[in-house]
């Protein structure tokens, strides 16, 4: 196009000579084609009626004082809207997902299915390939269509409003304890409507169909006993 564009100007340039021009100029950018989605089907938002059935992930965005961007991979269960996991790092491309789902696996166990948007992350091959070794289902919500995971996005706004807009964190470790705590709190002392105005733990214990042995071994969010912070301070500092 350039090349025809400069002849009807009466430059008589040839076409070799217009691209290495047209090149040492570093105009040569690829055009960014929009990655093509395969077609999603509306999956009905079903409440489990057991832990494990269904979880909910999502990336959240912020800033530390110094500027710097964050990211935050927030992973909850379904069945009682129990805080399974908040990741916080600079980055988090889908290996690293794979990496926080295999410990969360290990520790809590293996759900039937996994619900997220259409993040890149989320549609990379690796995490297929992942899902396909272990027999998870991945829903993949429609695009645009954030009420089709509507249990996740009800907890990052409840994640924003008390923690990531309420502080201003100087430090990724700084905001992994905090966060650390309040999911403590968010899962054992905080009464949620929409299960009775019980919490996520005691809603667990009633309604999960755990034995009486499992109730008392079943893996719910525990403190980091390997940290050096003052956790009672923490806590305290999280419910005020």
């Amino acid at each position: 196009m350039m090349y025809h564009r400069l002849r009807k100007l009466q430059y008589i340039w040839n076409h070799k000579r217009v691209y290495r021009v047209y090149t040492l100029m570093r105009l040569n950018l690829r055009n960014k084609r929009k990655k093509r989605l395969p077609a999603r089907v509306k999956e009905p938002l079903l409440c489990p009626i057991y832990p494990n059935v269904t979880w909910s992930l999502d990336f959240m965005h912020d800033t530390l004082a110094s500027g710097k961007t964050l990211r935050t991979l927030n992973v909850i269960d379904d069945f009682n809207r129990e805080v399974l996991s908040i990741t916080v790092d600079t980055s988090l491309p889908s290996q690293r997902v794979i990496r926080e789902l295999e410990t969360l696996v290990d520790w809590r166990g293996k759900p039937d299915a996994i619900r997220s948007d259409n993040g890149p992350e989320f549609i990379s091959v690796a995490l297929s390939d992942w899902c396909e070794i272990n027999g998870i289902s991945w829903i993949h919500i429609q695009p645009g269509k954030p009420t089709q995971n509507s249990l996740i996005e009800r907890f990052n706004r409840t994640f924003r409003q008390d923690v990531l807009d309420s502080y201003m964190f100087d430090n990724l470790a700084e905001l992994r304890k905090y966060a650390l705590a309040w999911a403590w709190m968010y899962n054992n002392e905080r009464p949620h409507a929409a299960l009775g105005y019980r919490t996520p733990v005691e809603f667990l214990l009633k309604y999960g169909k755990l034995s009486a042995l499992n109730q008392r071994q079943f893996p719910t969010l525990q403190q980091d006993n390997n940290s050096n912070s003052n956790w009672n301070s923490l806590v305290l500092n999280v419910a005020s």
